[in-house]
């Protein structure tokens, strides 16, 4: 099998230690990085060795060379536009670790390059193929849970961040950095429905040192579609499992990786209860009574293997793969990653903060 050509641009927490630990792991078959980039001298000469590859100070070293098919842009949050755009304009293909962009202007400038050019632009929603992900969308296909009403994602936890990350003026803080995963697996929930639009939304700070939002509400609706609840909140100490899915006949409840847990009552099981309009009497006390009863709950879990950065990673590269060498259609396009940034814009409109840095 060919393999496919790419130039990673930044060797920090993304491009090496996502990106980079990916490429070098056993699971890679078919891609080769031929070049990274980091302003960091002892970073690049790192990744020089671990990838064999040459390395650059500035991504524009990599202009006019002919053997990168993919352009992996993990550079600062604030800097994804400006670098892909040039990338673009130059001929190559890139994938955008998130956010896109910072706004929707600047996903469709991005967009309209790429299509003008015929190139491949979009972002790196690898979280879309996470294990316990993909097992949700198998049940709520079965229709074991019914008709889903609400979906539950909660990326939080009890921690503070003082780096650049926490920066406004890096387009960072916890809907930039951490948002994407679970706005982008909920609005695929519904199927991308492009009258998806934030309902209600309310940002503040609390263990953050930089100027940011590292808590988060996000009310996500759309006519006819589960309504989706979102939370990323840093000042959680008693967070619950990331994902719990409420439909008319179960729930389904699990984190990010492991077991899945399903709840669900089959319809045919139950007794009939009309309405009684009258007030309910215990036949016994002859006291007022309250409507209850033990429903005939079937319970499961499922196991399931993998990760969000291993595997999901790797069937994330392996459809872009297919996408970029054989032609395929491209499954989490640049539409897509518009839309989880027009979410994200119309949240940080509501809820302008204090700019201090």
């Amino acid at each position: 099998m060919k393999k496919m050509r790419v130039a990673i641009i930044g060797q920090g927490r993304s491009g090496r230690g996502i990106h980079g630990e990916y490429f070098l792991s056993e699971a890679n078959k078919n891609i080769q990085v031929v070049a990274i980039v980091d302003e960091i001298e002892e970073r690049r000469e790192k990744g020089m060795k671990e990838f064999g590859c040459d390395g650059y100070a500035n991504y524009t070293e990599l202009f006019g060379r002919n053997d990168i098919d993919l352009i992996v842009n993990a550079s600062f949050s604030h800097m994804h536009f400006a670098i892909a755009k040039d990338c673009l304009e130059h001929g190559y293909n890139v994938l955008n670790e998130k956010p896109f962009a910072k706004t929707v202007y600047e996903c469709m400038t991005l967009r309209k390059i790429a299509e003008e050019k015929g190139l491949i632009v979009t972002a790196f929603h690898q979280s879309l193929y996470g294990p316990t992900v993909l097992k949700i969308k198998e049940i709520i296909e079965s229709g074991k849970i019914g008709n889903v009403k609400q979906i539950n994602l909660r990326y939080s936890g009890f921690s503070r961040r003082w780096d650049w990350q926490t920066l406004q003026c890096f387009c960072a803080g916890g809907v930039y950095n951490t948002a994407p995963h679970p706005i982008g697996i909920g609005l695929s929930l519904i199927d991308w429905d492009p009258a998806a639009q934030v309902a209600y939304s309310h940002l503040d700070m609390a263990l953050t040192s930089g100027d940011a939002n590292d808590m988060a509400k996000i009310i996500i609706t759309a006519p006819g579609k589960p309504l989706i609840d979102i939370e990323v909140n840093s000042a959680d100490a008693y967070a619950p499992k990331q994902f719990k899915i409420l439909g008319d006949k179960g729930t389904i409840y699990c984190g990010v990786t492991g077991d899945v847990s399903v709840k669900y009552i089959v319809p045919d099981e139950l007794e009939p209860r009309p309405v009684i309009r009258t007030p309910l009497t215990n036949p016994t006390t002859g006291k007022p009574a309250y409507c209850g009863e033990k429903l005939p709950v079937h319970e499961e879990t499922i196991p399931t293997g993998g990760d969000t950065f291993g595997s999901a990673s790797q069937i994330f590269y392996d459809k872009l793969y297919d996408t970029i060498m054989n032609g395929a259609p491209l499954e989490v396009t640049a539409e897509k990653a518009t839309k989880a940034i027009e979410i994200i814009e119309a949240v940080h409109a509501q809820n302008p903060l204090p700019l201090k840095y």
